[in-house]
């Protein structure tokens, strides 16, 4: 499955146009999924491994978007999901009865927590200019191992341009070990362990991710048409719309009348027809 993967890893610096190319591709039919994924598990037919992970790529994507509060590149995120797909479609039996998204799903978060678990801590300890430059040159600063005395911390202090209540926190944090999410990856291919991590006792209650996604399509979907319907209106009535409907801080008729030079109720007569203009046009176009 080695040239499958290869295809689904994007390019440093070009995650725009791998989002655009992962969303042209169509999403198959359960039909399609279940031969292709039959043609894998009985005959480790790799071209239909291949169309089943490029399929699937905007799932990925869709995932690693819940992750961007972390601060970490979301080119990176999805290249980790990218891997847990790929390890989720040579896993899959198509008996089983599920969608290969269902299944895929949870494998694309354990990839991505690990990548976050191992990335997020160190981001988040070096915020500042003077906590990086403690970050990377505190083990420099290291004579021995365990913590520092008070001179040391003093030394490091005045050498680095920080407090010494920088120095103290950083040293606890880089001392501590987070605990395990996820199982590790060695435990990836050894199904039958008795291991078992946290996030196995958490109920996932949105597994049905191609409801998710379908719903974000039709959402944009439909935002496009919102768009392309507004464009036939007036310019009056646009401001109306967009001042009345789709901002978050609604301006009132009265105001909306003070800017026009009319009464309220002619606002609230111009709404009700852009309204109803707008119903129409979206309805048959």
């Amino acid at each position: 499955m080695s040239e499958a993967m290869q295809l689904t890893l994007p390019k440093s610096g070009s995650i725009e146009a791998y989002m655009q190319s992962a969303y042209s591709i169509p999403m198959l039919t359960a039909e399609k999924e279940h031969d292709l994924a039959t043609r894998l598990y009985n005959e480790n037919d790799l071209q239909a491994a291949q169309e089943l992970i490029m399929s699937h790529l905007r799932f990925v994507i869709h995932v690693a978007k819940g992750y961007s509060g972390y601060g970490l590149p979301h080119a990176d995120l999805v290249q980790e999901g990218n891997v847990g797909l790929m390890k989720a479609v040579k896993r899959f039996n198509p008996e089983v009865g599920v969608r290969l998204v269902s299944f895929a799903v949870h494998w694309i978060k354990a990839e991505i927590h690990e990548f976050v678990l191992k990335n997020w801590r160190i981001v988040k300890v070096a915020t500042t200019k003077a906590q990086r430059k403690l970050f990377f040159n505190l083990r420099k600063n290291k004579k021995r191992l365990g913590w520092f005395s008070t001179e040391e911390v003093n030394t490091v202090a005045e050498n680095l341009g920080v407090t010494t209540k920088d120095v103290m926190e950083m040293e606890s944090r880089m001392s501590s070990h987070d605990q395990a999410f996820e199982l590790s990856k060695d435990d990836d291919d050894n199904l039958g362990s008795s291991s078992f991590s946290p996030a196995q006792y958490l109920q996932d209650k949105q597994s049905d991710l191609a409801v998710e996604v379908e719903n974000d399509n039709w959402d944009n979907h439909a935002n496009k048409r919102l768009s392309t319907a507004l464009v036939t209106l007036d310019e009056r009535s646009q401001d109306i719309i967009k001042t009345r409907w789709l901002t978050e801080d609604k301006t009132t008729l009265q105001e909306l009348a003070n800017k026009y030079q009319i009464s309220a109720e002619r606002v609230r007569q111009l709404e009700k027809n852009a309204l109803s203009k707008l119903k129409n046009t979206m309805v048959f176009d």
